[in-house]
């Protein structure tokens, strides 16, 4: 079995136009995983210590870390920078 590396297979998808304009759409949600996943490794926490240093439950910190959280709220990403020790950043960007 030929293993790939994430980026070329990204690559190749984001030549097809239908595919990159919805990663394009989900840019935002997953930007914030990432960040949230980096933030928490650098500190050496698990799941489980960031959702009780927030008073929320593991499989909250998975949907918020696996990007596809719904609906996140202000309130809640001031929690997580908090539980972080980071400091959210929120701006809007023109759509082209």
């Amino acid at each position: 079995m030929k293993i790939h590396k994430f980026e070329d297979l990204l690559k190749k998808q984001l030549s097809d136009k239908a595919f990159k304009t919805e990663y394009e759409a989900l840019d935002a949600e997953f930007t914030l995983a990432k960040e949230v996943i980096a933030l928490r490794k650098k500190q050496k926490m698990t799941q489980k210590e960031l959702a009780e240093r927030m008073k929320t439950s593991q499989p909250a910190i998975a949907r918020i870390e696996s990007g596809s959280y719904k609906n996140l709220s202000l309130r809640v990403i001031n929690k997580l920078a908090k539980a972080l020790g980071a400091k959210p950043v929120i701006h809007l960007k023109a759509s082209r």
